[in-house]
């Protein structure tokens, strides 16, 4: 048992879905992220993924992209990520995952990065561009450190594929909603559906869907299919669109509010 898989269970047992927002870190600066994990703690959040900026990022999109590329000119370091981390141990975050490429792991050195992404209290690792069967490093450090590693898997994942990612991911599956890059959509795909309920056949993870996830009608529309949701692109843009570090978290708080009550409202795909 992890603080990831605890999360899902609770949920289960409350008869909802999870919400996981995204947030880039240093976007524009590190107080303003801080500043928003905050605020989403205190929308009660289940879970919060914490992009590292990368110039070439994997499956974002423009929105996301363009938050990646304000965070690099603005100077954020890997150490600076860790250290605003640590600054917040004591402020009762939720778990909080790491997406990041395997790149800045590998630039890093992959067991000092794992460590260091522990101790500074992260609970989990989503790495977009380490394919599942080249994974055995850094799950076997993540493991020493009861770190998750999340897979994603696509619509377009053949089922060989499928198998290799189903056994390499703790925690939960990442379920891309759609082919293609992050960014906000006005529906999700007919077929999502399908997919979701052959991974459940599949596999006992929890299944949390992401990429074009952006109202509360798209989180009743995965009820009883899904186990959580990740939204970012939608998080991003508000956070680019205020005026200073306390309109961010005001903006991402009562968005997220919003969401984590819609979550409320629907079951999983799946009881305890």
């Amino acid at each position: 048992m992890t603080p990831i898989s605890d999360v899902f269970k609770t949920a289960a047992r409350e008869s909802r879905m999870t919400f996981m927002p995204f947030v880039t870190a240093g976007d524009p600066d590190l107080a303003t992220t801080a500043a928003v994990l905050c605020s989403l703690r205190d929308a009660q959040v289940d879970l919060i993924e914490l992009g590292f900026p990368y110039s070439d990022p994997i499956a974002d999109g423009p929105v996301i992209q363009a938050s990646y590329t304000r965070a690099l000119n603005s100077g954020i370091t890997v150490d600076g990520i860790f250290k605003m981390m640590e600054s917040l141990k004591g402020e009762s975050l939720p778990p909080v995952l790491a997406m990041v490429s395997f790149a800045i792991i590998f630039r890093h050195g992959t067991a000092l990065f794992v460590e260091h992404a522990a101790k500074a209290g992260f609970r989990g690792l989503i790495i977009p561009d380490l394919p599942a069967d080249e994974a055995d490093e850094v799950v076997a450090a993540a493991k020493q450190f009861q770190l998750d590693v999340v897979q994603l898997i696509a619509p377009t994942t053949t089922a060989e594929r499928t198998k290799q990612i189903l056994a390499a991911s703790t925690g939960f599956l990442y379920c891309i909603s759609v082919a293609g890059t992050t960014g906000v959509r006005q529906e999700l795909p007919r077929e999502l559906t399908d997919q979701l309920k052959s991974l459940r056949a599949q596999s006992a993870l929890p299944l949390a869907v992401g990429f074009g996830i952006s109202s509360p009608e798209q989180v009743s529309a995965l009820e009883g299919v899904a186990d959580g949701i990740i939204v970012g692109s939608a998080i991003v843009r508000r956070m680019a669109e205020a005026e200073s570090s306390i309109a961010a978290a005001k903006n991402v708080g009562t968005f997220a509010r919003e969401m984590r009550s819609a979550t409320a409202k629907t079951k999983p795909s799946r009881q305890p």
